[in-house]
């Protein structure tokens, strides 16, 4: 009766392995998925200094293990099964009931620390909706994957294709909702793009700002014009739109004062809005920052802090 069963081959073994991995790929990436959009309906205090990229960076990570692990986890998984089908006896090969034990065990393991931790929680009087919804997310995920792998152990699913099909397609669609739903949060990768585009035309700005405010240290008077920052010797140069490469736009106001302007393709996020301690929120279009240098916080330099140090 031994000898009846199959032997492990590689195939098999980087079948089952492939696809407990892509597994476990799948429900970590999605659970987190679900829990940043939890975190952006109830948000939480303490990451609000962060602004939106705290959760827009995880949301982008999340869709993209989502979008490689979740087709891989099936095509291995429909793999596999039907290699069942053309051989039951593949059912007591030994690589398949340690991994499905092994993922029934982590999952049996993950839901009992999910309700340890849950009626702790309630016992400190520390229960919060976001909480709750977290830890409820996690519950449902991992039961579900723990009742399919049930049933993998009993070869319902070799047995039952039809039915098989019907728990992929829901499951499917609930993954491909959460995967369109994270471009609703976060914009699409052109919208990115041009946030990201927005963000250099900031740190060019404020970069200039910083060049004039030395500027007027160094000579109690402000340039007449941009070019007048350019330094070869510190290796300043003034830099440019990074997308029209066109010149940013600077008027002096008075001894003091004087504004940088852009044009942005995007209303200012939530994050870009203090930069560098200054404020750049602004709206699509043109946009002017009016900024007049306070001679206590930035003295003038004295006549021999400029000149260079003896060589030694």
């Amino acid at each position: 009766m031994e000898n009846n069963k199959p032997n492990v081959t590689a195939k098999d073994f980087f079948l089952w392995l492939g696809a407990m991995v892509a597994l476990y790929v799948f429900i970590v990436t999605f659970i987190l998925l679900i829990h940043q959009y939890i975190q952006v309906w109830f948000p939480d205090v303490a990451l609000e200094p962060y602004g939106s990229s705290f959760y827009s960076e995880t949301i982008r990570f999340a869709i993209a293990s989502l979008i490689v692990s979740f087709p891989l986890y099936v095509w291995l998984t429909r793999m596999l099964h039907q290699d069942i089908r053309k051989n039951p006896l593949k059912k007591e090969l030994w690589v398949r009931r340690w991994l499905v034990f092994l993922a029934l065990f982590v999952g049996g393991l993950a839901m009992a620390i999910d309700f340890i931790v849950v009626i702790n929680t309630f016992l400190s009087g520390e229960l919060t909706t976001r909480f709750l919804l977290k830890a409820l997310v996690i519950l449902v995920v991992v039961g579900a994957a723990f009742w399919y792998y049930l049933n993998e152990l009993r070869g319902t699913w070799e047995l039952q294709e039809r039915q098989s099909k019907i728990v992929g397609a829901v499951v499917g669609i609930i993954v491909l909702i959460s995967i369109v739903g994270g471009f609703f949060v976060v914009g699409s990768p052109f919208d990115e793009r041009q946030y990201r585009i927005d963000e250099e035309r900031i740190g060019d700005l404020s970069s200039i700002q910083s060049q004039i405010i030395f500027y007027w240290q160094a000579k109690q008077e402000l340039p007449t014009a941009l070019e007048d920052l350019d330094d070869p010797l510190s290796g300043f140069s003034v830099p440019t739109d990074p997308e029209t490469e066109e010149s940013y736009v600077y008027r002096q106001v008075d001894g003091t004062t004087f504004e940088l302007c852009a044009t942005f393709a995007k209303e200012s996020r939530d994050d870009i809005r203090r930069f560098d301690g200054e404020s750049w929120e602004h709206e699509a279009g043109e946009a002017c920052f009016e900024r007049t240098i306070d001679p206590d916080k930035y003295p003038p330099l004295e006549s021999g802090a400029l000149k260079p140090r003896p060589a030694l």
